[in-house]
């Protein structure tokens, strides 16, 4: 006689019959299990939000296109109600982002942190023994690639790439470039041109892009290589001038611009503006924070922002972002060391 496998009754509650007893084998009970274990983490991974309000760290100082981008990106967060608790931006730019790299690391595990990047994300641990390895930080999102632009000032004899190849050669070392930080993207920019012009400039480090530009437009140093939202009010005041982009193509706001590939140099360099949490941060947080700012990428506030300061908005989040940070740092590895500003 051959025995039946047991059953199991359970109670099973549904829109079309409240209560419906339903017969389940072994196997069918240990499906439902799962189904609903499955079911019940993706509802809390939907329901988690932010306890307190949540520290935004800026790596680099006040004034510069970081520190206005990140407050302005906290400020449509804000506005918009994207999140349930407020951002409180907080600069920490010493030692060309050590200071908020390292500040981050230790605040691993803590779901009420962020931290706004830019290449320095790369560069400096790549120069510094700091103890941070990007790779354990939490990708989140990436809101946009900014661009760079070659600036002298309005009142200089100088009109053309040509006519500053030939004013740097002519100073012998002593034309001054201004630029936010040591080896990071401004720097880094400059040696590439001295790389492909066969001249010396003059490196003159600054806390943030902002005093970058005001010194320019003070005469201070003699040329920049800020970004458009850093020079644009001084641009359109007439203060300054743009001589080439170093974008794959002409941007629309500077469309008389030329880009350094048109002027016969393969030029080319951006940077990243993301958002990265700290090691260890839950699961349920990085999908909470990642939707926040894929609902600040897609707010009109944010694209008329990026239209006007030349961004190229290009969102990503998880896996796609951890990618584009190995990959870009890897870049950036082989660029410090074709300048020797590390061993390979």
């Amino acid at each position: 006689m051959t025995q039946e496998k047991p059953t199991v009754l359970i109670e099973v509650k549904t829109d079309m019959n409240p209560k419906s007893k339903m017969p389940l084998t072994a196997g069918k009970l240990m499906l439902a299990l799962i189904t609903a274990t499955l079911l019940f983490s993706g509802t809390a991974l939907a329901q988690w939000k932010p306890e307190k309000p949540i520290e935004f760290v800026i790596m680099a100082g006040q004034g510069g296109g970081a520190d206005r981008l990140a407050r302005f990106i906290q400020a449509i967060i804000q506005k918009e109600h994207f999140s349930t608790q407020p951002f409180i931006p907080v600069n920490k730019g010493g030692g060309s982002g050590a200071e908020a790299l390292r500040y981050l690391k230790e605040k691993s595990g803590d779901n009420h942190i962020l931290m706004a990047t830019l290449n320095s994300y790369y560069t400096t641990p790549l120069q510094n023994d700091i103890g941070v390895d990007i790779k354990e930080f939490t990708p989140v999102a990436r809101l946009a690639l900014d661009t760079f632009l070659l600036w002298v000032n309005e009142d200089s004899t100088i009109k053309s790439l040509p006519d500053y190849i030939k004013s740097v050669k002519d100073a012998k070392g002593n034309f001054k470039m201004g630029g936010t930080g040591r080896n990071q993207e401004d720097e880094l920019i400059t040696k590439m041109m001295e790389g492909e012009f066969k001249f010396e400039l003059t490196y003159i480090p600054f806390s943030g892009g902002g005093d970058v530009a005001k010194n320019l437009v003070g005469g201070h140093v003699d040329s920049t290589v800020n970004n458009p939202s850093e020079a644009s009010g001084f641009y359109r005041a007439k203060k300054v001038r743009a001589l080439a982009t170093f974008t794959e193509q002409r941007l629309p706001a500077y469309k008389d611009v030329p880009t350094m590939r048109e002027l016969g140099h393969d030029l080319v360099y951006t940077m990243q503006r993301s958002v990265v949490g700290p090691p260890g941060m839950s699961k349920e947080a990085e999908a909470y924070y990642s939707d926040v700012f894929k609902k600040v990428s897609e707010s009109k506030e944010w694209l008329d922002y990026v239209e006007k300061s030349e961004l190229d908005a290009a969102y990503l989040a998880g896996n796609d972002l951890q990618k584009f940070f190995l990959k870009e740092r890897e870049e950036h590895r082989k660029l410090l060391i074709s300048m020797g500003a590390i061993k390979p």
